[in-house]
């Protein structure tokens, strides 16, 4: 499902991938500062670690701050590096956003700025004008196809299921 719904507080632009509910990108938006709401997964494929395609929130999630009985966190930074170093888990930003609607009207006003042109990444471009972002955690990263190796991917997962259809 695609398209964009608007209410007097929160604008937002989306595609619904099964594996992630609707509601934890809203929660994002439920703590009184957030300008944005977004969702993240922890990684769990070590390809994806070192990936650059996979963009990496940083964020500390602690098991105090929930919101509707989700883990939420206020981004730090994004970044295609594997970050932060050390030990720990790393985050998977998926790229699904929730904007209050003087936050957007903001953010299509704002020049890319340094961040965002180094790493590419126009979220940074809102962290960079001092905007928030909220950081709701989700369990899984849906299927994105972004690279070739990701559309290989998707092929293999979908062969079973093309190779068991009878013939027409």
């Amino acid at each position: 499902m695609s398209g964009a719904a608007r209410s007097r507080r929160i604008w937002v632009r989306w595609w619904w991938p099964a594996a992630i509910s609707r509601s934890r990108t809203f929660t994002a938006l439920g703590k009184a500062d957030a300008d944005i709401g977004t969702v993240a997964a922890e990684i769990t494929r070590a390809e994806e670690i070192g990936d650059p395609a996979v963009v990496k929130p940083v964020v500390a999630f602690h098991e105090a701050q929930r919101l509707g009985g989700w883990r939420v966190a206020r981004a730090l930074y994004f970044s295609r590096a594997t970050v932060p170093t050390g030990l720990g888990p790393v985050y998977h930003h998926i790229g699904l956003y929730a904007y209050r609607r003087q936050a957007l009207e903001r953010f299509v006003k704002l020049a890319p700025g340094q961040l965002e042109k180094r790493e590419r990444l126009e979220q940074l471009r809102a962290l960079e004008a001092g905007m928030q972002i909220w950081v709701a955690l989700v369990d899984t990263v849906p299927l994105g196809v972004d690279t070739p190796a990701d559309l290989e991917r998707a092929r293999d997962m979908l062969a079973p299921i093309s190779t068991s259809r009878p013939s027409s």
